[in-house]
């Protein structure tokens, strides 16, 4: 994505734009439950009820972590957008449940069917509005490190699938007459929504315990870091060690200890420090480096021990 349509297509932007695609596809969505009477597109259009909800409470989180630090909160508001993508799991989950009851007493009493060719098509219409959505949104989420986006972006394309499920089991209901598949699907995508909205609870709880950077961006501080340590001249003396990182919304933290001769002035030490953060703040958009400086001849001591560079 160029920086042009990133700065273009911002989170709040797009969950916006969610907001009002939700409001689409519940019109559509109930209108295809109206017409035809089936409890399976009445869970799909719960669904959509959640995806709504999902999106404002996004919306008003990716705005709060948007807010620069300030006295009260000097690391700034980035976990924010945690809440979101944790809030979002609960109303799924709240979803399934109310699918499973409704489809629960459609199996006891099924019933049939009516304008099936309508429903669908209202159906398709709309799942067509959040796969599309969807698309933008996860190449936004990458670019932007934005969680929220990304919950909202794997709730539209779960809403997607079971829009899918939905009007496989009521053309299979229609060219079979087997009226207990309509509420048997309709289970089969509380299923599918659960599992989906368990993962996000777990992705929020995760962040909110300040998890570790991924693997591969983590090969890169180290990479990074290496290129230092192994240089030639004064920068084969430095070394590093106690390296910890963490990540927040938006935001990634890196901090560490760089060792370097005791003779050194500070403010050889000031430069060198300086050249080590912006390198690391070069490699990985978005990270923010905090450095301890310390003598070679001194170690810090911790609980855990870190590996050496």
């Amino acid at each position: 994505m160029t920086p042009d349509r990133a700065r273009l297509l911002t989170p709040q932007r797009l969950l916006m734009a969610s907001v009002v695609v939700a409001l689409m596809t519940i019109a559509l969505k109930t209108g295809a439950w109206l017409i035809t009477d089936s409890v399976g597109l009445l869970s799909d259009a719960m669904e959509s009820l959640v995806n709504l909800a999902s999106a404002v409470f996004g919306l008003v989180m990716v705005t709060i972590a948007a807010r620069p630090a300030d006295q009260d909160h000097p690391y700034g508001h980035h976990k924010a957008e945690y809440f979101s993508s944790g809030f979002e799991g609960i109303l799924i989950i709240a979803a399934a449940l109310g699918i499973i009851w409704v489809a629960g007493h459609r199996l006891i009493d099924p019933q049939p069917i009516e304008q099936v060719g309508w429903g669908l098509a209202l159906s398709v219409v709309s799942s067509a509005l959040n796969g599309l959505l969807a698309w933008v949104m996860f190449r936004a989420a990458r670019e932007h490190r934005s969680i929220a986006l990304e919950a909202d972006a794997k709730h539209l394309v779960t809403d997607v699938w079971t829009s899918v499920g939905v009007v496989v089991g009521i053309a299979l209901v229609h060219f079979t007459g087997w009226l207990w598949l309509d509420p048997l699907v309709a289970m089969g995508v509380a299923a599918n929504i659960l599992k989906e909205g368990f993962h996000l609870m777990w992705r929020s709880s995760q962040g909110l315990m300040d998890e570790a950077l991924e693997p591969e961006v983590m090969a890169t501080i180290q990479r990074t870091l290496g290129d230092f340590a192994s240089g030639e001249g004064e920068a084969s003396i430095i070394r590093f060690d106690h390296v910890s990182t963490r990540k927040a919304g938006q935001r990634r933290f890196v901090d560490l200890h760089m060792h370097m001769p005791a003779s050194w002035s500070l403010g050889r030490a000031a430069a060198v420090r300086a050249s080590v953060e912006q390198a690391l703040m070069s490699a990985v958009p978005g990270l923010r480096a905090t450095i301890q400086l310390l003598p070679s001849d001194v170690e810090a001591h911790f609980d855990d021990e870190k590996d050496l560079i």
